[in-house]
């Protein structure tokens, strides 16, 4: 339905770098939803071929409408990733400031749902780590779970408070913060936002945002890049935000190259003349949505502090039984932590030890399983992996089975050994069973399952 907008954000916005009016408004008295998702790479699939694509990324696509993912099984699969458009943008500012092929260490400071996370998670190299970190340890779960689906070996998942980073000194390459924000480039998608949204907690958000910055600012190198985003369309929370970063945290901007058709509207702040990144609805297929790039200059590197690894390391005896379900074996360092059997992509190991000093992790790695009575309980984790060797035992099922597992409920009966199996659709993994003499046990996870019945799906 047509928003209404505040008379307060349209008196501020008529003062915004690159707002027009006209297109703005109509773009919110359009109640048609405007739909985007972006694919995984390492799960490929044909089904969105040929849509639309997001100009400013390579694996991102538009949809005519919105169907039920949640009755998609290749959504549970991890294959696609349904995210704003706009955001997307990150991919474009990344292959502009840093060198994807080397080993970085990046931080995504607010990351949950994950749709940055699972993007930044693509595009890096297998060599380098993500941790990915959200404060509010309840919305942790929903960006730990993302995360597992998409697969990719190389990501720690946290859930810390910005200034607990500060002991990181000079530590990651490149440092995301999508920051809280009044929420007025979301008014499209969320009529709560409209409702919340007042020049007092625009105020308040910019103060925060400051808070936020200032406390993680020393764990990005000399060199390094800080992103910066909003889905705020106020001058205070954007451009203002850009002046403060270069006046009082000495950071340099950087201007990314935009092609003129993508309709984004390029800012200069206004003390420093840092440059910023506008999406408006009308001049962008994508909802409002700021980024502006800067660089760290002007401090001198510190050495960084060794870690010795407290890993503790699995027993030969439990190698010799997780071998035969990974995939490249000698590529990881198995760890045992809280009685599961954890895989890092060993040239991680280090990396790993420094990044969780002090931190409280949710997830490192891919939990392979726990060891009991000699054999491995296979984790989710490692269902949902790359790790994962192909030839490990599959079911592959309909759609209407596959909607019946991921609900989980009970599946039909299947006749072969009794063991372990991978339950695939379309050749995706979607999970565990574990298959018995008279029954079929799934194994999907509790938290995850579908809750509408399947004639509602």
């Amino acid at each position: 339905m047509p928003v209404s907008l505040p008379p307060s954000l349209m008196e501020e916005l008529r003062k915004a770098p690159g707002f027009d009016e006209g297109s703005f408004l109509a773009a919110h008295a359009n109640d048609q939803e405007l739909v985007s998702l972006r694919l995984n790479p390492a799960k490929p699939v044909p089904d969105f071929d040929q849509c639309e694509k997001v100009p400013w990324c390579a694996k991102g696509r538009y949809l005519e409408k919105r169907p039920a993912f949640t009755a998609d099984p290749l959504f549970h699969a991890g294959c696609y990733y349904v995210q704003e458009a706009s955001s997307m943008f990150l991919q474009h500012i990344l292959r502009h400031t840093v060198d994807l092929r080397e080993a970085l260490t990046v931080l995504d400071l607010a990351a949950s749902p994950g749709g940055k996370s699972t993007h930044i998670a693509s595009l890096v190299s297998p060599e380098s780590i993500l941790l990915s970190n959200e404060a509010i340890r309840s919305r942790a779960a929903v960006l730990e779970e993302n995360l597992i689906k998409w697969g990719t070996p190389h990501v720690v998942v946290s859930s810390n408070d910005p200034g607990q980073f500060s002991r990181h000194i000079h530590c990651y390459d490149a440092i995301l913060v999508d920051a809280p924000c009044s929420g007025s480039g979301l008014f499209r998608k969320n009529e709560k936002a409209v409702q919340e949204w007042s020049l007092d907690n625009v105020r308040l958000c910019s103060q925060r945002q400051q808070r936020i910055l200032a406390a993680v600012l020393p764990a990005l190198k000399p060199g390094g890049i800080l992103i910066y985003s909003t889905c705020s369309y106020s001058v205070a929370e954007n451009e203002d935000i850009a002046d403060w970063l270069a006046a009082e945290l000495r950071l340099s901007s950087v201007r990314i190259p935009v092609e003129e058709e993508w309709g984004i509207v390029e800012s200069l702040s206004e003390n420093k003349k840092c440059y910023g990144y506008r999406f408006y609805p009308g001049k962008v297929k994508g909802e409002g949505f700021f980024a502006a790039v800067f660089r760290k200059e002007h401090e001198a590197e510190q050495p960084l502090r060794r870690n010795t690894s407290r890993l503790r390391v699995v027993q030969k005896n439990e190698r010799a039984i997780i071998e035969k379900w990974i995939d490249h074996y000698d590529r990881y360092v198995f760890f045992s932590e809280a009685n599961r059997i954890l895989a890092l992509p060993g040239a991680l190991e280090d990396k790993y030890a420094r990044l969780a000093d002090g931190l409280y992790v949710r997830m490192a790695g891919t939990a392979v399983g726990e060891i009991a009575h000699g054999e491995l309980v296979p984790d989710h984790q490692l269902a949902m992996s790359r790790l994962l060797k192909k030839e490990i035992r599959p079911v592959e099922v309909d759609r209407e089975t596959a909607l019946k597992y991921l609900r989980r409920e009970n599946i039909p009966f299947i006749n072969m050994e009794p063991g372990w199996a991978l339950v695939k659709y379309r050749g995706y993994n979607l999970g565990w069973i574990k298959i018995l003499r008279d029954r079929v046990n799934n194994y999907y996870p509790k938290n995850w399952r579908i809750l509408k019945a399947l004639d509602e799906l």
